[in-house]
C-alpha cells in the first residue's frame, strides 16, 4: 500500500489532518490459510488508509486478528487490530497489546466483544474480565510507560493509536453519551461506528456527542447483497437495524448486487458530509469496495 516506513501512520495522519479517512474490514479465515483474507485486503490497496481485522466477530472461531495484522504489514498494508475482551483475561490482553506493539501494529480498536450466545459455540465460557473502557485505560497506561503491576515499563512507553466503537442508533441516548465520554477519558482517539442506516441519527451523534469531545468518527457502511442477505443481517448481527424500505428496494431491483453497491455509495457520499470518514464492511465481497468508492465520487488515495 505504501513504503514500509510509513505503514502504521496513514490512518492517524488522515484523522489528525482532518481529511476524509477511509477504512475497510476483512475477516480472518476459519482455518490456517490466510490467502483469501490477504487477497481481500489486497483488493483495497490504494483505496483505504487502513484495513481493519475483526477479532472473533459474532463469537465465531477465526484465525488470530494479530496474526493476520502482521501478515498485512508484511504485504505493505496498514492494519487496524481489533481486540475484544470477551475471550481474554487482563494478563492475556496485556500480552496481546505488548505483542502487537513489538510486531509493528499501531492501530487498535478496543471492543468488549459480541456475546458468546451469538456464536456457533454457545457453550464456550466467556471471560469478560475487562470491557472496552478498561481496555482503553490499559492502552493509556502502556502509552504512558506505566507497568500496571510494578511501576514503569522497563523498555519505555508503547505507541498504540486506540479507537473505540459506538452505535449512533442506540436506543439509550443517555447511555450512549455517558459511555462515549468514558471512552474519551480512557484514551480513545477515534470512534468507529456500527452499521449506520439513518443519516439523521449519525448527524445527531457526531454533532451532539462526538464533535464536542473532539473525537473523529468513521461511520459504518455495510454492503448489502440482496434482500435475503439484509434480512439475515437483521436476524443474526447484534444491533443491526436495516429498514424495511431498504430491504424492499433490494427485493425490487433487477440486479440486487448492483443495487447494494448503489445504496452503499449513497451512504458513503452522505456520511462524508457528516463524519470525518467511513468504515466499509463487505463480507466476502471486499473486491466491490473500490466500486462503491468510485460510485460515491472518490478516487484512489495519493499515498506516495
Amino acid at each position: 500500500m505504501v513504503p514500509s516506513g510509513a505503514i502504521g501512520l496513514l490512518l492517524q495522519r488522515a484523522l489528525a489532518s482532518g481529511q476524509p479517512a477511509l477504512t475497510a474490514e476483512v475477516m480472518p479465515p476459519r482455518g490456517g490459510d490466510p490467502s483469501r483474507s490477504l487477497a481481500a485486503a489486497g483488493s483495497l490497496r490504494g483505496w483505504v488508509h487502513a484495513v481493519n481485522v475483526t477479532d472473533g466477530s459474532r463469537a465465531v472461531m477465526r484465525m488470530s486478528s494479530l496474526a493476520l495484522c502482521r501478515l498485512l504489514l508484511d504485504a505493505g498494508i496498514e492494519p487496524v487490530l481489533q481486540l475484544a475482551c470477551r475471550d481474554r483475561n487482563r494478563i492475556a490482553l496485556q500480552a496481546e497489546l505488548l505483542g502487537a506493539h513489538a510486531l509493528g501494529v499501531r492501530n487498535l480498536l478496543c471492543l468488549t466483544g459480541d456475546p458468546v450466545r451469538a456464536g456457533d459455540q454457545p457453550g464456550a465460557r466467556p471471560v469478560n474480565e475487562l470491557e472496552a473502557v478498561r481496555l482503553l485505560q490499559l492502552v493509556q497506561q502502556f502509552n504512558g510507560g506505566q507497568d500496571p503491576v510494578q511501576g514503569e515499563l522497563p523498555d519505555g512507553p508503547t505507541d498504540l493509536f486506540a479507537g473505540a466503537a459506538a452505535d449512533p442508533q442506540s436506543a439509550s441516548w443517555s447511555g450512549l453519551k455517558s459511555r462515549l465520554l468514558r471512552k474519551k477519558q480512557a484514551g480513545a482517539r477515534f470512534i468507529q461506528t456500527q452499521m449506520v442506516m439513518d443519516a439523521e441519527a449519525l448527524k445527531r451523534f457526531v454533532g451532539d456527542l462526538a464533535a464536542p469531545l473532539d473525537l473523529p468518527v468513521l461511520a459504518g457502511v455495510f454492503l448489502l447483497k440482496s434482500a435475503r442477505n439484509a434480512a439475515f443481517i437483521n436476524r443474526v448481527v447484534p444491533g443491526a437495524n436495516i429498514p424495511q424500505a431498504v430491504i424492499d428496494r433490494l427485493a425490487a431491483a433487477p440486479d440486487p448486487a448492483a443495487e447494494g453497491i448503489a445504496i452503499a455509495a449513497e451512504q458513503v457520499g452522505a456520511y462524508l458530509q457528516i463524519a470525518q470518514g467511513v468504515h466499509l464492511m463487505a463480507i466476502k465481497a471486499e473486491e466491490r469496495i473500490p466500486a462503491i468508492l468510485l460510485q460515491a465520487g472518490l478516487k484512489p488515495l495519493a499515498l506516495g
